[in-house]
């Protein structure tokens, strides 16, 4: 009988695409991962207003969801937390045969919460929600995924990261050349020597801390943008912030200068080390072969 190993995964956006995309280097699953990644794009496009569609949820819903095997996408409604709290169609579950064992991909709003709760050996998440969670804060900060492990008192959660899947858009040091000076570098250290306010998104406190250290943290002010503005905006208005960022044009048009990169916010798979066996680690062993990035020592 072919073993069935369930792996916890986001339900939509870019951590799910960056999922889906490896599972596609290691399985023959391409066209079928594009047509996932495609229809939740169209959803969001949908939940956002920038797309009509003549067919409400539940109709769509049952177009996308192909019950009759385990091997077609299955998706599901979640109430958005956009104006007006519409229904948006995200992912559910699918089965891919991975190497003679039967992958089952189900989706979770908090797949590392998932994982801390022993539902899972493996999953992928943000490795955000990991430095908020779980990461210990020190005096210096964390710069890399391959630190992350290290921070992390076993005692507290019996997870361990194991790889990134390179989908990275970095927290940034962001700020207005009133603030820098003509000769300062904006890093950590100029951090460390600021006092006032840094504006980050809201519930990041934790993040923000673990990424600088509680030693450049010290003496500043967390400020937060408003619900209307502009998260550039409003980093300009307080003249230092932290923010993710891919080109950084949209910050350079508001003026700002682009510091040091501080985290890769990424996508990674982690294992419950507890709950890991022979075929979880078959698994894992498949997922990381194709990654060009180093998998982080568990352990």
């Amino acid at each position: 009988m072919t073993a069935t190993i369930p792996v916890a995964v986001p339900r939509k956006g870019r951590p799910l695409e960056a999922v889906l995309e490896r599972i596609a280097a290691v399985a023959d699953v391409d066209a079928l991962a594009d047509s996932i990644i495609s229809t939740l794009r169209y959803e969001k496009a949908l939940t956002k207003g920038t797309k009509t569609a003549d067919a409400g949820p539940y109709e769509r819903l049952a177009d996308y969801s192909e019950t009759d095997s385990p091997h077609t996408p299955e998706y599901t409604l979640l109430r958005d937390d956009r104006e007006g709290f519409p229904r948006r169609v995200v992912f559910d579950s699918l089965t891919v045969a991975l190497d003679g064992i039967d992958l089952r991909l189900i989706g979770r709003e908090e797949p590392f919460r998932a994982l801390r709760t022993h539902e899972f050996a493996l999953g992928f998440d943000s490795a955000d929600l990991v430095l908020e969670e779980v990461v210990e804060l020190r005096k210096a900060g964390v710069g890399s995924l391959a630190e992350i492990n290290a921070r992390i008192d076993p005692h507290d959660t019996d997870v361990a990261v194991v790889t990134g899947l390179g989908d990275t858009v970095y927290h940034t040091l962001l700020a207005t050349p009133g603030v820098i000076g003509g000769t300062a570098t904006l890093d950590r250290e100029f951090v460390a020597d600021y006092e006032g306010p840094l504006c980050i998104s809201p519930r990041y406190e934790r993040l923000v801390e673990a990424v600088l250290g509680t030693r450049a943290t010290d003496g500043v002010e967390f400020v937060y943008p408003s619900d209307a503005a502009e998260e550039e905006a409003a980093i300009t208005e307080a003249g230092l912030g932290v923010y993710l960022t891919v080109t950084g044009s949209t910050a350079r048009e508001h003026g700002l200068v682009l510091g040091e990169h501080l985290f890769p916010s990424e996508t990674v798979l982690m294992e419950n080390t507890v709950e890991a066996d022979s075929e979880a680690d078959a698994i894992k062993t498949l997922l990381t072969e194709p990654a060009t990035e180093t998998a982080l020592q568990v352990g």
